[in-house]
């Protein structure tokens, strides 16, 4: 049998127009009543926050379930843009958006790990040994390599071996805080991921 452009159109016509007409036939007005569906967020606790992301520094809003009893473990059910944020408004790109994926990854590491020299594998160490780690690096390289004074008697007090990248997401309280303590160290490479 050959069909017609025509024929065609007349069939799907009809057949969603029969389609149409049963439905309308059912009333679906009481079994919607009794289905009360709460809010999804009711019942959630809301906290700002800063996307991880890039240098932009958009405003999210986390919400997650839990009422913050001793053994009761919270968990992020929802972000989404932070509306009040002077940044993003509400909105988010595409990498903040996809940011509930990010934190409930299985691949997401939850404590810090350390690599020997000369080692192929990672050890977890705890986050007092990694802190004290850094600070005790940090003081054996700023105690072998700070200059008080040029060859010429000028006092200088500065730290040139070691270099901090600050982030983004931090406030500009954090950032002004994170600048004011590193130079006093002596710090002198000195760079923020958003150049603030």
């Amino acid at each position: 049998m050959q069909v017609t452009r025509r024929q065609f159109f007349k069939f799907c016509a009809g057949g969603v127009g029969g389609s149409s007409a049963a439905l309308l036939g059912l009333s679906t007005g009481e079994a919607l009543a009794e289905e009360v569906r709460a809010f999804k967020l009711t019942r959630t606790t809301e906290v700002r926050n800063t996307c991880p992301y890039c240098s932009v520094g958009c405003g999210i809003i986390m919400s997650s379930l839990g009422d913050r009893a001793k053994n009761v473990t919270t968990t992020i059910i929802h972000i989404e843009g932070d509306a009040d944020h002077p940044v993003n408004r509400g909105t988010l790109c595409p990498k903040g958006a996809s940011l509930l994926d990010f934190i409930h990854s299985p691949n997401r590491l939850h404590y810090p790990e350390y690599r020997a020299p000369g080692s192929s594998e990672w050890k977890r160490i705890s986050w007092d040994e990694a802190l004290g780690r850094i600070a005790r690096l940090m003081k054996q390289d700023r105690d072998a390599n700070f200059v008080a004074r040029t060859p010429d008697g000028l006092t200088v007090n500065r730290w040139l071996t070691t270099g901090f990248l600050a982030a983004s997401a931090a406030s500009n309280e954090t950032g002004y805080l994170t600048n004011k303590m590193l130079r006093s160290l002596g710090a002198v490479a000195l760079d923020n991921q958003a150049r603030v």
